[in-house]
Parts: structure tokens; sequence; C-alpha cells
């Protein structure tokens, strides 16, 4: 898929419109960093930190391409199908801008997990999850334009397609279900 017809790149088209400084990664990770950390899915919140970040109200046509992005993220979290697509360039970007969309998507997770979860307890397994995140926020400048480096950089998409399941699960689990007083 060329470049400049990759979902990544049409959103990083629209938030320019808007002159928003920020990338569509760390958005999508803000997202689905909230989502995961029990914020729900509730449109006027998930707009709320999205102009936080985004650094002001955003353009009635970046509100929609954002709620958009929420439904989409709420089916892939709800759904049995255990993926998530993650908002970064495609394959044919240079991995140096791969790995840096990838380290901005990992930072965003981190603040929109820290926003929702706060000093929520997690378990070891949980707390591992958040400690890779923060390791590979940082991997940027350690992947270089080879085979191995392509070969990282996959392994590492692979496991943030199903380590923000973990969190999500833990932190979203259904409340079981109020047993209700008998009347006699």
């Amino acid at each position: 898929m060329p470049i400049q017809n990759s979902p990544y790149h049409a959103f990083a088209a629209l938030l320019n419109t808007g002159d928003h400084p920020v990338s569509p990664a760390e958005l999508h990770g803000l997202l689905l960093g909230r989502s995961c950390g029990g914020a729900g899915f509730d449109n006027d919140t998930w707009i709320a930190d999205a102009a936080d970040l985004l650094g002001g109200e955003p353009q009635d046509n970046i509100r929609q391409a954002l709620i958009g992005l929420q439904e989409m993220v709420k089916g892939e979290l709800t759904s049995d199908d255990m993926t998530v697509v993650l908002l970064l360039p495609s394959d044919d970007t240079a991995l140096k801008e791969r790995a840096e969309a990838l380290g901005q998507w990992c930072q965003g997770f981190l603040t929109g997990f820290g926003i929702a979860a706060g000093d929520t307890a997690l378990s070891t397994d949980a707390m591992e999850v958040l400690q890779d995140l923060t390791a590979i926020a940082q991997v940027q400048d350690a992947l270089d334009e080879s085979d191995d480096g392509e070969n990282d950089y996959m392994e590492v998409m692979e496991y943030l397609r199903v380590a923000p399941l973990l969190l999500f699960t833990e932190l979203n689990k259904s409340a079981a279900p109020v047993a209700k007083p008998t009347q006699h």
C-alpha cells in the first residue's frame, strides 16, 4: 500500500489541517491506554482527553474522526477476536520513522492508561506490561535499517497487538451481578 493512502498518513493529514502538533500514533495510544485503564467509551470524555493532547478543541471533522477511532477501538477491545490494530505508519515507511511512531504510540498509551487507571492496584503481569511499554517507548534509536531491525520491529508490533488486551481484561472485568434480596 502506498504511503499516501495509509490510514496513518490520512489521519496525519487530517490532524495537520487543524494544526495539531501530535502524531496519529500518540493519539491512538492515548485512546487505547485510557480505554484499557478503565475510562470507558464515553465520547465527551474521550474528546476532552484528546483535546488536551491536541492543544485545543478539535474541529468538527477531527472530532468525528476521533469518535470513529474510538468506535473502532471499542469494537476491537470488546470483540472475541482479541486483536488490536495499531495506528502506525505502513511497512513501506522508513524503519526510523516507524520506530519513532511506535515510541509515540507507547508514550500516548502510558499517558492514557495513567489518566484512567490512576492508583489502581495492578497484577504483576500488568506491571510488567507497563514496564515493557516504557522500555519500548525508548526503542526508536535502537533500531537500524537492517533485516534484524525489521525483525525486532515486527516482534515488538506483535507484542503490542496483545499486551493492551491483558490490561483491558484486568481493569475492565465485568462486575459480578449483585444478588437481589428476596422478599418474603
